[in-house]
C-alpha cells in the first residue's frame, strides 16, 4: 500500500497521484442538461461553472442580483472546499460579478449549486443557457481550535486597520 492510499483510508479523503501532482476526486450528480466543470487551459486554478436556464436566459438589470442555477451537486471530501469564484473576462467586460466571491460550498452540503450574481455595470446583461458565469476552486480546509484567552500578543501593526498600512508602495 502507497503512502498516499493509507493516509486516504485513514483519512477517507481520496487523492490521486498522477506525475507529481495530486488530485481530489469530486464526486457530481448533474441535471440532463447541465455541462460538468472542467479546467478550460492546463494551468487553470478554477474549472469553469455554467449557467443551467431556459431558453429565454435571464436578465439582470444594474445592480439586480439572482440565483443562477448550475444544474450539478457535489460530493466533496471532507477536509476540502468548494469556492466559487468570479469570472475575470466577465467582471471586467460587462460588471456581472459573484456577490458573495468567494462563495463558499462545504463538505457536506448536497444541495444544487446555485453562483448568485450581481450586474454592477450601467446596461442590462442578459445570462444565457450554458454560460459560464463562475468558477470552482478546490481547496484544502484547516479547522481551528479556538482558545479564549485574556490578552493577544504584541504586534508592530496592533489594533490599527482598514488602510492603516498605506496606499502606495
Amino acid at each position: 500500500m502507497t503512502a498516499e492510499a493509507a493516509d486516504a483510508a485513514m483519512t477517507g479523503i481520496a487523492v490521486m497521484t498522477t506525475g507529481t501532482k495530486d488530485r481530489v476526486v469530486i464526486k457530481i450528480l448533474k441535471k440532463p442538461a447541465a455541462v460538468i466543470p472542467a479546467y478550460e487551459t492546463g494551468g487553470a486554478a478554477g474549472m469553469d461553472l455554467r449557467a443551467l436556464l431556459p431558453e429565454a436566459g435571464l436578465t439582470l438589470q444594474p445592480f439586480e442580483r439572482a440565483r443562477v442555477p448550475t444544474g450539478l451537486f457535489l460530493e466533496i471530501p471532507q477536509g476540502f472546499e468548494g469556492q466559487i469564484r468570479p469570472r475575470s473576462g466577465l467582471a471586467a467586460r460587462s460588471g456581472i460579478t459573484v456577490l458573495n466571491a468567494p462563495g463558499t460550498i462545504d463538505s457536506d452540503y448536497r444541495g444544487e449549486i446555485e453562483i448568485i450574481l450581481i450586474n454592477l455595470g450601467s446596461e442590462p446583461y442578459t445570462i444565457r443557457n450554458s454560460d459560464r458565469i463562475a468558477q470552482l476552486v478546490i481547496a484544502p480546509v484547516l479547522r481551528a481550535d479556538i482558545m479564549e484567552t485574556q490578552s493577544l500578543g504584541e504586534t508592530e501593526r496592533g489594533e490599527s486597520g482598514f488602510g492603516s498600512t498605506g496606499m502606495r508602495g
